[in-house]
């Protein structure tokens, strides 16, 4: 018998083949979802959603497993903040755990101290942890499971080690210079970090897990943890006291949020910079984004020039609302974002970018979400601030302590001055966007990026109808600080746009085609019609949505 050329027998699946630029398919399933930067924590969550837990209780264990597994980027030393939304009722909770910081620093200390500016590193930029006092205040709300259970995952991987992955590697090898000897000790065995694949271990943070799993957020505010804190910020000479701990509270907190294309976007109100995310996308309203391909230069541009001008009013305004009036109502008016819009030159990119002013002015980081079977979902980020955070390591707790204080300023004048017990502004923001039957949970990591890269994720779905992976794949581009004209840009962005960028006044530096630098993250979206659950996650990072398990051995 004849045989047909093997290319000819090749033609019908050619033929049928799905052409796409995403690199991943959504995760899809009758079933909770649990999405995070590490495979392991989101297993550890998706197994709790199988036992019958909530989306806060697969949220916690996810979050604590992450601090053993991905260290450098979180832990109980640093902050956390959440959004909840609950199927039933469509209610959305906002949760502010970010800590004060210490009664006796002031900028007078400071200055007495030698000090001139804010330091950017040391005891000095250690507030007090807001993180496992958030844990505990969620989970006595919307939580099923045992407190307890929810540290077994975590103190498992301390206590018996977890391979270590590929970026998070890459974090560990490159980026610990901040760690001080205590730290090093134990973070870079033998004076090197972990390599992929080797296993690490770390059983003095699975004693602290199994302190708190044990005696709830009380070890960490006024038990054994705690004192172990504040014995190592004596010894440094820091002003943390026990007042400063144990009167901490988290606070319960309304989400601002703006229409945009018929979407409602909600973000966490100020100290956070969660409105940032919102003016972007009120002044990009009055431009047609969407007659533009995503990666065109009018679009591109549109939104560079956008997030400058949001990013200006950022920096001028949004501070610890406690400690005087931040103009959120002003900074979320479609009538101040027109007047931002028309400062846009379409032709020129603008690197003297000023904060405008708004009515009512006068007078590193880890990110998940997880949603349950029944359509609960979680936004959820929680931060060490800075890789490895202030690089201190809490004695005998084996895990550091963030730099958050660090975000101060000694300018007495301006909003986000230091004072005693004020919150500093603050870069981690989750946030969530429903239209109809669709409710997404979603956020996107790495400091000033993240209300840039927030932007982007919504006018990809928004504006160019992307599903959540693609939205979170599509190439990126972030501005690492306020002001001037320097972009890092991904390199799968075509050559002839940047070219074209680059002719309209940006100064472009081209990174990989997946840069860490733009931020991994993560998504999961309940549709309430079908009770379908989806999820997505970014490849700038190690980690995956994992589906809750179906129940097929019953």
């Amino acid at each position: 018998m004849r045989r047909l050329p093997f290319l000819i027998l090749m033609l019908p699946a050619l033929a049928a083949a799905q052409e796409r630029s995403q690199a991943r398919s959504m995760t899809i399933t009758t079933r909770g979802i649990v999405a995070t930067a590490q495979t392991l924590a989101s297993q550890a969550g998706a197994q709790i959603l199988a036992r019958g837990g909530s989306a806060v209780d697969a949220a916690i264990t996810a979050n604590v497993v992450l601090s053993v597994v991905e260290p450098m980027m979180n832990g109980p030393g640093g902050d956390l903040f959440a959004l909840v939304w609950d199927a039933k009722t469509g209610s959305l909770t906002g949760i502010n755990a970010s800590g004060w910081a210490p009664k006796g620093l002031s900028i007078e200390y400071l200055k007495k101290q030698g000090l001139p500016r804010m330091p950017s590193s040391g005891i000095h930029t250690v507030t007090v942890p807001g993180c496992v006092a958030g844990w505990e205040k969620l989970h006595k709300r919307f939580g099923k499971l045992a407190w307890r259970d929810l540290f077994q995952p975590a103190i498992y991987y301390a206590e018996n080690g977890f391979p270590v992955t590929e970026l998070i590697q890459w974090d560990w090898e490159n980026t610990n210079s901040t760690l001080g000897d205590e730290a090093r000790k134990l973070y870079l065995p033998n004076g090197a970090a972990p390599k992929v694949g080797e296993i690490f271990r770390n059983p003095q943070l699975g004693r602290a897990f199994r302190l708190i799993a044990d005696q709830g957020a009380g070890a960490f505010y006024h038990g054994p943890v705690g004192h172990a804190l504040l014995e190592t910020s004596r010894k440094l000479g820091g002003t943390l006291a026990p007042a400063d701990l144990a009167e901490y509270e988290p606070e319960w907190v309304r989400p601002i949020s703006t229409d945009y294309r018929g979407w409602k976007v909600s973000e966490l109100p100020p100290n956070g910079q969660g409105i940032g995310t919102l003016e972007m996308l009120n002044i990009l309203e009055n431009f047609p984004l969407g007659q533009h391909d995503p990666m065109s230069v009018e679009a591109l541009h549109l939104k560079i020039e956008a997030e400058k001008l949001a990013f200006s009013d950022l920096e001028r305004y949004v501070a610890d609302p406690k400690f005087g009036p931040v103009p959120v109502a002003g900074l979320l008016s479609k009538v101040y974002a027109k007047q931002r819009a028309a400062l846009i030159d379409p032709e020129h990119a603008r690197c003297d970018v000023q904060a405008g002013t708004p009515p009512g002015t006068h007078g590193n980081t880890t990110y998940l979400s997880a949603v349950d079977k029944d359509g609960n979902t979680v936004s959820w980020i929680q931060s060490n601030s800075e890789i490895f955070g202030s690089g201190i390591l809490v004695q005998g707790m084996g895990f550091v302590l963030h730099d958050r204080g660090a975000a101060f300023t000694l300018a007495a004048d301006h909003p986000n001055a230091l004072a005693p017990r004020k919150r500093p502004f603050h870069t981690i923001i989750p946030a969530f966007m429903e239209q109809g039957s669709q409710h997404i949970a979603f956020g996107i990591m790495r400091g000033l990026n993240q209300p840039q890269a927030q932007m982007q994720f919504v006018t990809n779905i928004a504006d160019h109808k992307m599903n959540i992976q693609a939205a979170l794949e599509a190439p990126r581009f972030t501005k690492p600080s306020p002001g001037g004209c320097e972009l890092l840009i991904e390199a799968r962005v075509p050559e002839i746009i940047r070219a074209e960028l680059e002719q309209k006044g940006h100064r472009l530096e081209v990174l990989g085609d997946f840069s860490g630098l733009m931020g991994g993250g993560q998504a999961v979206l309940h549709d309430s019609s079908t009770k379908l659950n989806y999820g997505a996650s970014s490849p700038r990072k190690d980690g995956a949505a994992i589906p809750e398990p179906d129940p097929y051995f019953k």
